[in-house]
């Protein structure tokens, strides 16, 4: 079991083949949740600095789709300038404002599942505290060596450089 925290507050876990994310925000949980349940604002701040992101489809219910890709559109970002990430998840429970449950997985443009890759089961809490709130992303993956590979590709430091993102759009929205 390993812990980090990052200077902006992100703490991480990482348990056989969990791995645990928090961060508090200054936020209600209401308005935290509506950042994930929206379509919209969820385009405006999902994906790390410098990229953008397309919701091709969004169906946020039990059984519902969320098809999207995300692009690199920051020059500064070298070889990844111009690269683009699709994903695609399930959503499997939501209770609001409370937990939304989802698998993850990554996909091609048309969402079908990318062969060889991981799929995550991803369950996000939202928990109210004085007027903040605290975000909990739990991914749990088949394998330790799954949950490795992802690591392996700067999950952590994406995550962050998103939830960083999330904190600029819950400004606005305050």
């Amino acid at each position: 079991m390993s812990e980090h925290e990052a200077a902006s507050g992100l703490s991480t876990n990482v348990d056989g083949r969990v791995l645990v994310m928090e961060r508090t925000f200054h936020a209600p949980q209401s308005l935290l949740f509506q950042a994930y349940s929206d379509s919209k604002q969820l385009s405006d701040w999902w994906g790390p600095k410098g990229w953008e992101t397309e919701n091709r489809t969004f169906e946020f219910k039990p059984g519902g789709t969320w098809h999207y890709c995300m692009r690199c559109m920051d020059k500064n970002q070298g070889d990844f300038y111009g690269q683009e990430s699709w994903g695609k998840a399930t959503f499997n429970e939501i209770v609001e404002p409370e937990k939304i449950v989802y698998t993850d997985v990554f996909a091609d443009e048309k969402g079908n599942a990318v062969e060889g890759m991981p799929e995550m089961e991803i369950t996000i809490e939202f928990k109210e505290n004085k007027g903040n709130s605290k975000l909990v992303v739990i991914s749990e993956f088949a394998t330790e060596e799954q949950l490795n590979e992802v690591l392996g590709m700067g999950m952590i430091e994406g995550f962050n450089s998103q939830l960083d993102r999330l904190d600029d759009h819950l400004e606005k929205h305050q």
